[in-house]
């Protein structure tokens, strides 16, 4: 089997999270779609937008062009917005297996959720575009069928945060299931590899009746931290002492976290290490908060939150909903972001932050200022970041800060509008 993780033309809704990622890489209850896609055990192919396919093709080297300029049917197409589930094995794996003439369809809405193809005989052997696979999968018009079962797409930031919580224990509950953890105490699993287990400090307290927490490899967790499942920790995180770490939780790898945080996705790199309460929020990948940073997730009237992009404001479904900070973004110390915005990827914010913030800005619209970051600066930041956690500064690193600039000029020019609280 083959399979293709594609991105299609609506993945753009999803900023500031796929400026510099791809949509199959967003974690959403703790996975990401390539990882998940990966377990049906075909050979993975991965069509992206032009910037991300020089960082990914030195990233996930295995995932280009198929061997030998082929693709062995049955070819499985997934839309890259997918949110990943345990449940999707179980139902791309009967779609793999249905007896289809030439092949078959799925919808989400207008958008192309998946399909499958006997054969590659319609398909060019050199890279596919995004918008050659649609227009391919469409001019083929095959049935159109209900999928097994239900297949989700990210349409807007604040999915990744409500779906997050939709799909976590089932997420979590696979994890432990595939025999890697061992259950140290009610509902508390970690590796099962004696060399691999975390540290952890004198005092710690847990409580797992509403979820299991789930510990990655070599993680530390400091004295007098309290966990409150269902959690996830990834390998080499840090939790802080005295950090309070409750209910639907996510902190990837390499992450080091304090303070108070709730129903939260926290990408690989990124740092919340001081007092201060992050809820119901997503953050990207090398995010600073700086100390006393807080954010609202509910409003004063208990309603549902819109999230506030630069693309506008959007109904999230949600009335718990906090902020989604794109990647290498950061705040200022005591800086306090209102409910339902969004900060774009590169920005630095200081004080209230009480719009959307663009990408690549000075923020500090309570102070009355508000100024362009420079590139060459973000592109410094960028090595003297990596370099404290040991990681290699590459072409394609500077190429996609670059390139994330030139895809975020557009955002900037909202930096006149007036203040709205």
């Amino acid at each position: 089997m083959h399979i293709i993780l594609f991105e299609d033309s609506n993945v753009v809704n999803l900023y500031p999270i796929t400026i510099g990622r791809a949509a199959f890489s967003i974690s959403v209850g703790s996975m990401r779609l390539l990882n998940l896609a990966r377990r049906l055990g075909g050979e993975v192919e991965l069509v992206v937008r032009p910037h991300l396919r020089e960082i990914l093709k030195q990233d996930v080297p295995d995932a280009w062009n198929p061997k030998k300029g082929e693709r062995r049917g049955p070819i499985l197409f997934v839309n890259a917005r997918t949110a990943p589930r345990v449940s999707l094995l179980d139902a791309w794996r009967t779609l793999t297996a249905g007896q289809y003439e030439r092949g078959a369809i799925i919808y989400s809405g207008s958008s192309i959720a998946a399909a499958i193809l006997n054969s590659s005989e319609h398909l060019p052997t050199q890279e596919l575009g995004c918008a050659q696979i649609q227009g391919i999968l469409q001019d083929l018009d095959l049935p159109e069928i209900e999928p097994p079962a239900p297949i989700v797409l990210l349409e807007r930031p604040s999915d990744a945060i409500r779906l997050h919580m939709s799909y976590f224990n089932e997420n979590l509950e696979n994890r432990i299931a595939t025999g890697e953890y061992q259950e140290i105490g009610d509902g508390l699993f970690v590796p099962k590899d004696e060399a691999k287990r975390p540290q952890i400090g004198d005092f710690f307290s847990y409580d797992s009746k509403a979820g299991p927490i789930v510990i990655s490899d070599n993680v530390n967790i400091g004295p007098f931290c309290y966990i409150r499942g269902p959690v996830y920790v990834g390998s080499k995180s840090k939790i802080i002492e005295h950090a309070a770490i409750k209910d639907y939780v996510a902190v990837s790898s390499t992450c080091k976290i304090g303070g108070e945080v709730e129903a939260t996705t926290i990408e690989p790199y990124s740092n919340k290490q001081h007092h201060g309460f992050l809820g119901h929020s997503y953050l990207g990948s090398w995010v600073n908060l700086g100390a006393g940073t807080c954010n609202s997730d509910l409003k004063n009237s208990y309603n549902e939150v819109f999230q506030e992009t630069p693309a506008g404001k959007f109904p999230s479904r949600m009335q718990f909903l906090g902020c989604v900070i794109g990647d290498y973004s950061k705040t200022a110390i005591n800086t306090s972001i209102f409910t339902g915005k969004t900060i774009g990827a590169c920005s630095m914010v200081y004080g209230f932050v009480t719009t959307a913030a663009p990408s690549f800005v000075n923020y500090a619209r309570t102070f009355g200022q508000i100024t362009e970051l420079s590139v060459e600066l973000m592109i410094l930041a960028q090595e003297r970041m990596f370099l404290r956690r040991n990681v290699k500064q590459r072409p394609c690193d500077i190429k996609l800060i670059r390139d994330m600039y030139e895809l975020t000029r557009g955002e900037r020019q909202l930096a006149n509008e007036p203040l709205s609280l």
